[in-house]
Parts: structure tokens; sequence; C-alpha cells
């Protein structure tokens, strides 16, 4: 399983202990609600083309967010820019 690790300076961490009970547990909601809207998206997405296309639909969200990547119809930030850097560029 990936790890995110981040590191703060003294102030932004006495920031965050003033602005939150567990600055652990906020940092660790913040991204996995992130997290979980994207793949909202990614869901949605897949399921409106794959049903444009007559493709037929995994059977869980783990499954169509794989398939959606190895179609390459959904792209990570980095390619996204990649691709439009290209663009730009031709």
């Amino acid at each position: 399983m990936p790890n995110i690790t981040i590191t703060l300076t003294d102030t932004q961490m006495k920031g965050l202990e003033y602005a939150a009970f567990s600055p652990q547990d906020w940092a660790e909601n913040a991204v996995t609600n992130r997290a979980r809207i994207a793949n909202d998206e990614i869901v949605q997405m897949y399921t409106t083309r794959a049903l444009d296309e007559g493709v037929q639909i995994p059977a869980n969200r783990e499954l169509i967010i794989a398939d959606a990547f190895a179609r390459k119809w959904a792209k990570t930030a980095a390619e996204v820019q990649a691709d439009a850097e290209a663009q730009e560029q031709a």
C-alpha cells in the first residue's frame, strides 16, 4: 500500500494543532476524502462512457477504476499535463 509523507515546520504543526484535535487524523481524512471524490468522478465517467460504447461494466469500483486507467479513459494529472504540453509544442 502506498504511503504519503509530508514534513511540516514546527510553526505549521502548531497551526494544525490549533485547527484540529488530531492533525494526523485531519490529514488522513482530507487525503482519503479527496481520493474518494476523484474515484467517484472516475466511476461516473467510466459508467457513462461504457454505456455509450457498449462496454461491459466491471463488477466493483476497484475494477472499474483499474479498467478506466487501462483503457486510458482516465489519466493521472501528470499524464494530462504531459499531453497538454505535447499539444502546445505540436
